[in-house]
């Protein structure tokens, strides 16, 4: 059991699970420096919440493929790697901007709740509406589009800055 001090310092949480954080994104062959950012973070977060990526592959698509059929496909995918009771977050422009602050609050209240996190990254066209009906939350990273390799490694930093920010540790200076 561990007890961790809210982001804002005037409370302390109960901690008494382990809980897996899972980046599930579409699309494999990264360039070396986005497996590199993302391992780097990933190993910084403790055992007790793992960061695990998980690669699905794009579905077919070509000139005269159906976008939408491609979409089927990565959902299939994706929904393979989900478990009834994972709390899912869809990456999703349409979705709340969070701070980093608020994001150390959701981390806490997720893991009180017992349950792994699952974080849906979507392929070039975005995910699809069964993606963002079976989130729970709806995340923007940012109202700027970003491209997929530089939001694994935005998205693994943000995650352990928020880990941080949860045990006092100084690497977050806000």
């Amino acid at each position: 059991m561990r007890f961790l001090r809210s982001p804002s310092g005037s409370a302390y949480v109960c901690i008494t699970s382990i809980m897996k954080l899972k980046l599930l994104a579409v699309g494999n062959k990264m360039p070396a420096w986005v497996n590199q950012g993302f391992a780097e973070y990933s190993k910084r977060m403790p055992r007790d919440m793992r960061l695990e990526l998980v690669e699905v592959p794009l579905g077919n698509r070509s000139k005269n493929s159906d976008v939408r059929r491609a979409m089927e496909q990565e959902t299939e995918c994706l929904f393979n790697h989900i478990q009834p009771r994972d709390h899912v977050i869809a990456l999703e422009v349409r979705g709340k901007s969070w701070t980093t602050e608020r994001l150390a609050d959701n981390m806490n209240q997720w893991r009180q709740d017992g349950n792994d996190v699952v974080l849906l990254v979507g392929g070039p066209d975005g995910l699809s509406d069964a993606c963002r009906e079976r989130a729970q939350q709806l995340w923007s990273l940012s109202d700027l589009t970003l491209p997929h390799p530089i939001v694994r490694v935005v998205l693994s930093e943000q995650l352990y800055r928020a880990w941080t920010i949860t045990q006092n540790h100084p690497y977050h200076r806000s």
